[in-house]
């Protein structure tokens, strides 16, 4: 098992153990590929130690199918690992914003149910795929979203993805990750691909 050395050993009181187990908050954000990619990445990991994982999509149409989704469920249902549930509010691409005010509806009470989620501790890790979105457009408040966070119960793990993450958001996260863009496909004309964009 790979033993890395902080750089840092903050005073805080804590053993190595005790702050090696505390609950973190990730943020994937930047206009480059891979946010959610990474994501569920972490969400595998998850899995693999037995977590119940809980991933609420906050932006991609209910209707789009993508790939960890099934992989997910498939893993979720086999027995093996942890449980996933896999719950969908978005009304569309946040590229292409059809209905704004049914996208703000669905956005808060997806909120909401991640608010009730946490309170009741339901999962070990949670992945709010494309939730930078809802903030960064002023549909969910982002200082609400810190306190929530800072003050969630239990040991739970939380992974917000999606450009323009908020100033106070990525101050408070644990882990912030920027990913940038040195080329794309689209760049020369080319749209997204099965296996690759889904």
């Amino acid at each position: 098992m790979p033993q890395g050395q902080p750089t840092v050993v903050p005073d805080d009181g804590l053993t190595t153990r005790q702050r090696r187990n505390r609950p973190l908050v990730f943020v994937h954000t930047g206009v480059g590929k891979g946010k959610s990619t990474a994501a569920f990445g972490l969400a595998l990991r998850a899995w693999n130690q037995g977590w119940p994982i809980g991933v609420f999509q906050f932006v991609k149409s209910a209707k789009w199918r993508v790939g960890e989704e099934r992989a997910l469920r498939v893993l979720g249902d086999s027995g093996e690992g942890g449980t996933v549930a896999w719950h969908k509010m978005g009304e569309g691409w946040s590229w292409v914003q059809r209905d704004l005010a049914a996208g703000e509806e669905a956005a808060r009470e997806g909120w909401e149910q991640v608010k009730r989620d946490l309170a009741a501790e339901t999962y070990k890790l949670y992945v709010l795929d494309e939730f930078a979105y809802p903030m960064h457009w002023g549909w969910v408040d982002t200082d609400e979203v810190v306190s929530v966070l800072r003050d969630r119960p239990g040991t739970q793990h939380v992974v917000i993805t999606g450009r323009n993450a908020p100033q106070q958001l990525v101050d408070f996260a644990d882990l912030v990750t920027d990913m940038s863009k040195v080329k794309h496909p689209m760049d020369t004309g080319q749209k997204g691909q099965r296996g690759i964009e889904w």
